[in-house]
């Protein structure tokens, strides 16, 4: 496997694991008891997501609305953090701030999915004001945004492609000379997308050609996880931790 060093965020022997939401298997997706079961059981990537309260409050949380996976409901940009933190997920875990995550864990490295616009200027002045622009990937669906954070905190910030990067990048590795951002540092992709293949030889070598590292989500099957280790990707995001920690183990490239 190829090892891409291009910001201290990336600095990991072997392969990455990345716990999606903290393990979303276990029914308590981005909340604090969750993310302590992930850095118990040996990680320190977790992949979690942003939004911002109507006060400003950056929490992780994935949905734009408390209604799925709480007790609560409305949407998150529309209440006032005293509002979201009543709320528990599945019944008994609050929805937790962000900046209380990066000082619990000081060891961990964050991937951070911003889900909307309202929450990227708190997230880099959070980023900022704590120094953790070694622990913090920000990606998001939206090649704009991530852009637009590349812009405003420079090369210190380590950021992932939008769709329309990865989609430049799946182009460049079928020989199309598309246009692709070189600030970012690592390709996360699905799979496929909408039953067109993403991951491939060609593009995880046109990836690394790149400089780039290619990590990818969400993998829950453990034949899966070994046969995206085989084409050479640096990081996996899992809903199962204890399954991928498992396959990594058994390849001798946990650590």
């Amino acid at each position: 496997m190829t090892t891409l060093i291009r910001h201290p965020y990336l600095d990991h022997p072997g392969p990455i694991a990345f716990a999606h939401r903290g393990g979303a298997a276990e029914g308590l997706e981005n909340t604090a008891a969750q993310f302590r079961r992930a850095v118990a059981a040996g990680y320190r990537y977790i992949e979690t997501d942003v939004h911002a309260t109507a006060d400003g409050k950056l929490v992780a949380f994935h949905d734009a609305t408390l209604d799925r996976v709480t007790d609560g409901a409305g949407r998150i940009a529309d209440l006032p953090w005293d509002d979201v933190r009543q709320a528990r997920v599945a019944g008994t875990e609050p929805v937790p701030l962000f900046e209380d995550l990066l000082e619990e864990f000081p060891e961990v490295r964050w991937n951070v999915d911003v889900k909307a616009e309202p929450a990227l200027l708190p997230l880099l002045d959070l980023i900022g004001r704590t120094d953790a622009w070694d622990r913090v990937c920000v990606g998001s669906f939206s090649e704009a945004r991530v852009s637009r954070a590349q812009r405003l905190a420079g090369p210190r910030l380590a950021t992932s492609y939008g769709t329309r990067g990865v989609l430049g990048l799946r182009l460049r590795s079928w020989g199309v000379p598309a246009k692709v951002r070189r600030s970012a540092v690592a390709a996360q992709v699905p799979v496929a997308q909408s039953g067109v293949p993403v991951v491939d030889h060609r593009f995880v070598r046109t990836a690394h050609a790149l400089g780039l590292q290619v990590h990818v989500w969400t993998i829950n099957e453990p034949g899966q996880m070994h046969r995206l280790l085989d084409l050479g990707v640096d990081g996996i995001m899992t809903d199962h931790i204890d399954t991928l920690r498992e396959v990594l183990e058994d390849r001798g490239t946990w650590v």
